[in-house]
């Protein structure tokens, strides 16, 4: 009798042990939930300076039985383990924003839309057509075609601070900047109150 109280007693332990346990930022992302961190490209720095935000690249949450996955717009557009993703970030920091107003089979639907470029060039030039993309410009298109919702503002490049891009911006275009070309950064997907923060390490933000 006392080996039954004693084992009953272990089992209570252990689950509220379970319970009280924190669940893992992994564990508490669903498909379609959009991921930012500040990427170590080249460009990185580039686009932190024109938009004054640490934010500078994003991608698509995808939820499988076979772990979690990011789809993003790099060179080429691929799909990559989210602890390989997270860990490519400066400082392994990151913001998780969640368009909770969308039903699931929405979001699922924005990431096999996402998936759908897969295999498709990184867009240096920031162009609009799907030849090639950037990585707000997938997440953007991702969910304005799966579920009618265009997130973020598009913006003018000339609007940002375009002097703090260098000459790195003059030698992409060929010597003339096109200042009235319109684009979707990371930071005005990011900015969108339509969006609902799941997890954040950059108090800066929002």
């Amino acid at each position: 009798m006392r080996w039954l109280v004693l084992s009953l007693l272990s089992l209570s332990l252990l689950a509220h042990t379970a319970a009280a346990a924190p669940r893992s930022l992994e564990g508490t992302l669903r498909t379609g939930d959009l991921v930012f961190h500040t990427s170590r490209s080249q460009q990185s720095v580039a686009i932190q300076a024109a938009t004054d935000s640490p934010l500078s690249h994003v991608g698509l949450v995808e939820v499988t039985p076979a772990g979690v996955f990011v789809v993003e717009a790099v060179q080429p557009v691929k799909r990559v383990p989210f602890a390989k993703w997270k860990a490519r970030g400066v400082e392994g920091r990151l913001l998780v924003l969640r368009p909770e107003q969308l039903p699931e089979e929405q979001r699922v639907a924005a990431v096999q839309e996402a998936k759908r470029h897969l295999g498709k060039p990184y867009d240096w030039r920031f162009g609009w057509d799907d030849g090639a993309m950037y990585c707000s410009e997938l997440a953007r298109k991702a969910y304005s075609a799966a579920a009618g919702v265009d997130f973020g503002r598009m913006e003018r490049l000339g609007s940002l601070n375009v002097r703090k891009l260098g000459p790195a911006l003059q030698q992409r275009y060929g010597g003339k900047v096109p200042l009235e070309l319109e684009l979707i950064t990371p930071a005005s997907l990011a900015a969108d109150e339509r969006l609902s923060v799941v997890h954040t390490d950059f108090p800066e933000v929002r």
